[in-house]
C-alpha cells in the first residue's frame, strides 16, 4: 500500500509537503446508478424486473473510454472524483453473492484514474432507496425481504417509478424525489433504521429485518473495500476514503401523526397522500388525496385525484410468491400479503381504521420523543459505527465521510469517540427552486436554509432579491453548514460531495439555441457560494457519459451532466503543449502559443450555432467535445497551497482570479503554491491578456501534460511568509463587438450570455 498523497489536519486536506490542499472534483457518474447490461435507463421497461440477472460491468463507462473521460476530466481542472457505485451493482443475484466481474472492473478504472493524478472518495449511492422504488441504490431482493411486491408499486402508488410510467417521457418532473414519503420507501427506511423498535415480528434467518439489511449492505461494501485493498497499488495513492451512504432518509421515524402530512415534508408534487393513506392504497383501497403542484413560491395545493388499485396490494401474495427463492426463513410471526404495519396494530385492515396515529412519535421502550434529531443522533450514527468498523476493519487509516440528511443539522459527537480525526463532514447542496421547476429565477431566491433553522419570524423575510443578495444568500448558506460542522462534529474539512444545476431549463431551449445563459449564471452562482464559503472542497454533480439532450442523465427525467456528447466543442486545450514563461513580478507576459491554440468570439460562435449541433462529433480531438456552459465551471481555483487559504475566488464577469493566504514560511523551490488557470479565460497571448499582480516572490505559468495529452496550465508561485495574495486578470470578453481571430467584428457569444441573464438577477 502507498503512503497517503493526502491527510487530514483539523479542517483542512494537507500533501506529504504540508501544503493545503483544495478538492475541486465532481460525481463519476450518474450513469453508475444503472446496469449497462442489459441498459437499463429509467425509462426503459423491458426486462426492468428481471433484476437478479443485470450488470454494472462497463460502469461508468467501458474501460476503453476511460483515457477519453479522465483526460477531458483532468483538462478541466478536476483532482478529485467521488466514484459512485451502488449495493445492487455488488449484490443483485441475492443475499450473499457478488459480482466478481463488476468489482474487477471498478478496479480497473480505479487503476486508470490513478495514472492521472486524481483524488477518489468511494460512494455507495442511493436514491429513494433502489430503482425499484424510483431511484437507485439497493438490489431487487431487499424490496422483497421487506415483504413488498414492486410490480405493484405502479397501481398502488407505493412508489411513483419512471420505468412503470405510462408514457416514461412524460414522467412528472421532480417527482421521484416525493418517494421518500410514499409507501414502499417510507416503510424500508423505517425497517433499515429502526426495524428492531417498531417491527419486531420481521425477521429473517433468525435475524430483525434492520440487522439482516445493514449487515448485508455493510458487508458488500466491505468486501469491496477489501478488493480494492487487496489490489495492492490504489488505497493511499489513490482511494483516499469512503462516504457513508448517500442521502439517509429516517423513513416514518418520528412521524408525528399518520393521519395528517408532517410539517416537516417540504416536497409535495404530484398524488400527496398521508402515511395512513398510502397504507390503505397500499393494501387495495380507493382513496381520495390532494394533489400538489411546485410553483415559485414553493409546492400548493392544486386539486384531488383518487387513487384506486382496484384491490391490488403491494404486499407479496403468498399464494403466488416463493419465499424460499433467496434461500432465507422468514419469521412465523410475520405474514405474507398482508402489511406489516396492520400487524403491528398500527390500523385495522377490517374496517380500515386507524389506531395508532402516533405510533412513530415515541421510542415503543423509553418513550422519548423522536424527530429529526434523535434519528440522527441514535439510529443514524448506529448505522454510521457500524459502517465506519467494517472498513476501517479492512483499512485502519481510511479517511471517513459522515454524511448525515441533506439540510439538516449534523449529529452532536464533538469531543465524543465519534469526533474522529481521520473524519470529513460531507454535505449537500442544492437550490431547490432551479432543480424542481427547472427555470432560473433572475430576480428573488429564498433562504430555505434559514427558514428551517427558525432564523425569520416570517417565510416572506427569506426572501432575497436582487443579484448580489442571491449570491450571497448561497455563500452563507454553505458557510453556515460548515460552521454547523464545525459545532457538532468538531473540526473536520467540510466537502461538499453534491451540488448542481439542472441543464434542460426552460423546456430545454439551450438545446435549440444554444444560449446556455441561464446555465451560465446558476453554476457562477453555486461556483461563487463554494469559494466563499471557506469549504475544505467539493465534488459537483454531475459527469453522465451517456447524457443525450432528450433524456438527460437517463434517470428520472434529470439532466444535470456538466458533459453531453450532443454539445460541441468550446474551449481550447494545451494538447499537451509543455512550453512555460517564467516571470519575477515586474516581467510582462509573454507567450509561446500558436494562435491555432486559442478559441476567439468567431469560432465560439461557429461550435455553438445551432447547425453545428450534431449528434456525431467531426472534432479530431473527441476528449474536447461536449462542453456546455463550460466559462462558469472550468474556472481557477488553487491545487496546493503552501500555507493556509485565507479566501479565493473567481469573478467570471471581469474574468479576475483572487487568492489570500497565510504562509508559516517561504515557499520551498520545489513545492510552491499551485493554481489552475483555464487557458480559455487566461489565454498567453502576445497582446498580454493575462496579467498576474502578486504581494511578493516569483511565478511562473506553464502548461503542464499530466497524462498522455491530458494537459493543464497552471500558475506556479513562490512566495514569503506572512499575508501574501495574488491576483489573476485574464480575456474578459466585454459586450459588444470584438476584433475576431479573422479580423472580423464579431459579437462575443460569453457576452450575450452576459446581456441576457448576467445582468439580471442570478441566484
Amino acid at each position: 500500500m502507498s503512503p497517503p498523497r493526502l491527510r487530514i489536519s483539523g479542517t483542512t486536506f494537507l500533501d506529504p509537503q504540508n501544503r493545503t490542499i483544495y478538492l475541486h472534483g465532481l460525481n463519476l457518474s450518474g450513469d453508475t446508478k444503472l446496469p449497462a447490461h442489459p441498459d437499463q435507463s429509467s425509462h426503459i421497461r423491458q426486462h426492468f424486473f428481471d433484476a437478479d440477472n443485470v450488470s454494472f460491468v462497463d460502469r461508468p463507462f467501458p474501460l476503453a473510454e476511460a483515457h477519453t473521460h479522465f483526460a477531458r476530466l483532468k483538462r478541466w481542472g478536476y483532482n478529485t472524483i467521488r466514484y459512485i457505485f451502488t449495493w445492487e451493482a455488488l449484490e443483485h443475484a441475492g443475499p450473499g453473492r457478488y459480482d466478481e466481474d463488476f468489482i474487477r472492473h471498478t478496479i480497473e478504472v480505479l487503476r486508470l484514474a490513478k495514472r492521472y493524478g486524481f483524488y477518489v472518495f468511494m460512494d455507495p449511492h442511493q436514491d429513494v432507496w433502489s430503482r425499484f422504488t424510483g431511484g437507485s441504490g439497493a438490489p431487487m431482493w431487499t424490496i422483497y425481504a421487506c415483504g413488498l411486491d414492486p410490480e405493484k408499486f405502479h397501481v398502488t402508488q407505493a412508489a411513483m417509478v419512471q420505468n412503470t410510467w405510462p408514457e416514461p417521457a412524460k414522467y412528472p418532473k421532480m417527482v421521484w424525489a416525493t418517494n421518500y414519503q410514499r409507501l414502499a420507501c417510507a416503510t424500508i427506511f423505517t425497517l433499515f433504521f429502526a426495524g428492531r423498535d417498531f417491527a419486531p415480528k420481521c425477521a429473517l434467518d433468525g435475524k430483525n429485518i434492520q440487522d439482516y439489511l445493514q449487515d448485508h449492505f455493510v458487508a458488500a461494501c466491505k468486501h469491496l473495500a477489501l478488493r480494492i485493498r487487496e489490489a495492492g497499488d490504489l488505497e493511499g495513492d489513490l482511494v483516499i476514503g469512503y462516504e457513508s451512504v448517500n442521502e439517509p432518509n429516517k423513513g416514518m421515524i418520528g412521524h408525528p401523526d399518520l393521519s395528517k402530512l408532517p410539517e416537516d415534508q417540504k416536497l409535495k408534487k404530484g398524488t400527496t397522500p398521508t402515511a395512513f393513506q398510502a397504507m390503505l392504497s397500499g393494501s387495495g383501497r380507493a382513496i381520495q388525496v390532494d394533489t400538489y403542484d411546485f410553483g415559485s413560491f414553493g409546492p400548493y395545493k392544486s386539486g384531488k385525484e383518487v387513487i384506486d388499485p382496484k384491490g391490488e396490494s403491494c404486499w407479496l401474495d403468498p399464494n403466488t410468491w416463493d419465499d424460499t427463492r433467496y434461500g432465507w426463513k422468514r419469521s412465523e410471526s410475520w405474514k405474507l400479503g398482508e402489511d406489516l404495519w396492520a400487524q403491528h396494530g398500527v390500523w385495522d385492515p377490517a374496517n380500515d381504521q386507524l389506531l395508532l396515529p402516533h405510533y412513530f412519535s415515541n421510542h415503543p421502550k423509553t418513550g422519548e420523543v423522536l424527530n429529526q434529531e434523535y434519528w440522527t443522533n441514535n439510529n443514524f450514527l448506529e448505522y454510521y459505527r457500524k459502517y465506519k468498523a467494517a472498513i476501517r476493519d479492512v483499512w485502519p487509516e481510511a479517511v471517513m465521510l459522515m454524511q448525515p440528511g441533506p439540510f439538516e443539522i449534523p449529529p452532536s459527537i464533538k469531543d465524543t469517540e465519534d469526533d474522529d480525526q481521520n473524519m470529513v463532514f460531507a454535505s449537500h447542496f442544492y437550490d431547490g427552486i432551479t432543480l424542481i421547476t427547472k427555470k432560473w429565477n433572475k430576480v428573488w431566491n429564498v433562504d430555505v436554509l434559514g427558514i428551517l433553522r427558525g432564523k425569520y419570524s416570517s417565510p416572506a423575510f427569506a426572501i432575497k432579491l436582487g443579484e448580489t443578495a442571491i449570491r450571497n444568500c448561497f455563500k452563507d448558506q454553505l458557510s453556515t453548514v460548515r460552521q454547523e460542522g464545525i459545532d457538532y462534529m468538531g473540526e473536520h474539512p467540510c466537502l461538499y460531495t453534491e451540488i448542481g444545476i439542472p441543464y434542460d431549463m426552460d423546456e430545454q431551449k439551450a438545446y435549440r439555441t444554444g444560449d446556455y445563459s441561464s446555465q451560465s449564471a446558476a453554476i457562477d452562482a453555486n461556483h461563487y457560494a463554494l469559494e466563499g464559503s471557506k469549504a475544505a472542497g467539493f465534488t459537483w454533480w454531475v459527469y453522465t457519459a451517456s447524457n443525450s439532450h432528450f433524456w438527460g442523465d437517463n434517470w428520472n427525467g434529470e439532466d444535470l451532466s456538466v458533459y453531453s456528447k450532443e454539445d460541441r466543442q468550446i474551449l481550447s486545450s494545451s494538447h499537451g503543449n509543455s512550453a512555460k514563461i517564467s516571470m519575477d513580478p515586474s516581467t510582462p507576459s509573454s507567450s509561446q502559443r500558436s494562435a491555432d491554440d486559442l478559441v476567439t468570439p468567431a469560432t465560439m460562435k461557429k461550435t455553438l450555432s445551432v447547425d453545428q449541433m450534431s449528434r456525431t462529433s467531426t472534432n479530431p480531438d473527441p476528449g474536447n467535445s461536449g462542453y456546455r456552459a463550460a466559462e462558469a465551471f472550468i474556472r481557477p481555483h488553487p491545487e496546493v497551497v503552501h500555507g493556509t487559504i485565507e479566501s479565493h475566488g473567481f469573478d467570471l464577469k471581469t474574468c479576475t482570479f483572487t487568492l489570500s493566504l497565510t504562509s508559516p514560511s517561504p515557499t520551498p523551490q520545489d513545492h510552491p503554491t499551485v493554481v489552475f488557470l483555464p487557458d480559455f479565460h487566461f489565454p498567453q497571448q502576445p497582446d498580454h491578456s493575462t496579467t498576474v499582480e502578486v504581494s511578493g516572490g516569483k511565478w511562473e505559468i506553464r502548461h503542464e501534460e499530466v497524462q498522455d495529452g491530458a494537459g493543464q496550465q497552471v500558475l506556479w508561485w513562490w512566495h514569503g511568509a506572512g499575508e501574501q495574495k495574488v491576483v489573476v486578470k485574464g480575456l474578459r470578453r466585454k459586450r459588444g463587438v470584438v476584433s475576431s481571430e479573422e479580423g472580423v467584428q464579431e459579437e462575443s457569444y460569453l457576452d450575450a450570455y452576459w446581456q441576457m441573464g448576467r445582468n439580471c438577477c442570478v441566484m
